[in-house]
């Protein structure tokens, strides 16, 4: 259960990583904006700086579960390191899949985009709380 948990965390801090690459890096581009169910290239542009500072919150969550599947991965079962490790793992990707119930929540359009951000993060965070718990 410990690896397939370390794999979600993994998956999860990936996916919150492209999605850093869009909103901080590649937000007025079409393609990008569009996706996020943008109106327009000047709405786009509008909202720039608010998807950039958001992207940063992604990719700093994206970097502590990374951190976090390092140290319990490298660290001995019960060690201070492991210890620190499944701290940063919940509290990253529980952070990840609480703002992925609020998404759910916001509307129904936003279900698909919920459930692809919040999916891998459930079972990271589930399949933790039962390995740490056994």
């Amino acid at each position: 259960m410990i690896l397939a948990s370390l794999l979600f965390a993994f998956l999860a801090g990936a996916l919150h990583v492209f999605i850093f690459t869009m909103e901080s890096l590649t937000w007025t581009r079409p393609a990008t904006w569009k996706r996020f169910g943008v109106a327009s290239q000047s709405d786009a542009e509008a909202t720039r700086s608010l998807a950039y500072n958001q992207g940063f919150y992604n990719l700093f969550l994206a970097i502590g579960a990374f951190i976090g599947v390092g140290l319990v991965a490298f660290g001995g079962a019960g060690s201070g390191q492991d210890v620190a490790g499944w701290t940063l793992l919940f509290t990253c990707c529980g952070s990840m899949l609480l703002a992925a119930a609020i998404l759910a929540f916001t509307g129904r359009k936003y279900l698909r985009a919920a459930a692809t951000q919040g999916s891998t993060l459930l079972l990271a965070v589930v399949l933790g709380l039962l390995a740490v718990l056994q």
